[in-house]
């Protein structure tokens, strides 16, 4: 008999709650959470702010506040934004 297979479970480093910096925490709030919050929360300013790139869907527009976490970069891809939020977490 096989064995039953069972769910994904999410990598403890992912769900580990992270300590934001003041320029993220200017853009998702101050108190930590895991990094899969930290994105989820950063998409919906997004969405919500309508920064999203309206010709190429995978770049992203950043506002003052998003500025300040992409390190004065005006446009960000989607890839890229991960790599630059981290830097913002500890």
């Amino acid at each position: 008999m096989a064995a039953k297979k069972s769910g994904r479970k999410p990598s403890a480093a992912f769900m580990k709650p992270m300590t934001p910096s003041a320029d993220l925490a200017a853009v998702i709030g101050s108190s930590a959470m895991p990094r899969t919050q930290v994105t989820k929360k950063i998409w919906d300013y997004i969405k919500k702010n309508g920064l999203q790139d309206s010709k190429n869907k995978r770049n992203i527009n950043a506002d003052d506040k998003l500025k300040a976490v992409f390190g004065g970069k005006k446009t960000v891809s989607m890839f890229e934004m991960t790599k630059l939020v981290s830097k913002h977490l500890k």
